[in-house]
């Protein structure tokens, strides 16, 4: 559905940060699922864990949180010029290690916005089970000069 040239047009995230390869399913205002291929090339992987290479789970929930933002952003035109934060991250779990050669498939729900806080469920699957969830908040701000 959505390239990386694409989904760069969208977030502000560019290289080694960019952890979106594709969208493969949009549902406006409901859901997004994306990819990310993990490869041996990763910056973090010569430190993280030499000789065990293990994608840190903060990466994950970044990557799930840059997920998110492109369904904010397709799903409200309100959000296209400004600024995500995050303002929280609740009942995040890590099921199960992210190695070199797993792809990333992220599937996240947006369970409402209130007061301009977005909320999502959000999941990654590596080979169908679940290896990080969590449920993410977030708000959109002006940008600052």
């Amino acid at each position: 559905m959505l390239d990386v040239n694409q989904i760069m047009k969208i977030l502000p995230h560019r290289h080694p940060f960019l952890l979106v390869d594709r969208v493969l399913e949009l549902e406006v205002g409901k859901r997004i699922v994306a990819i990310k291929n993990v490869t041996i090339n990763e910056p973090f992987f010569p430190g993280h864990f030499p000789g065990h290479p293990v994608m840190p789970g903060v990466l994950i929930i970044e990557a799930m949180a840059q997920v998110a933002g492109i369904l904010a952003y397709q799903s409200d035109e309100s959000v296209r010029d400004k600024v995500t934060y995050f303002v929280g991250i609740d009942n995040a779990k890590f099921r199960r290690p992210v190695m070199p050669g797993d792809q990333l498939c992220f599937e996240i729900e947006a369970i409402g916005c209130k007061r301009g806080i977005w909320v999502f469920s959000a999941k990654a699957f590596v080979d169908g089970k679940v290896v990080t969830e969590a449920e993410l908040k977030a708000t959109f701000a002006e940008k600052q000069a």
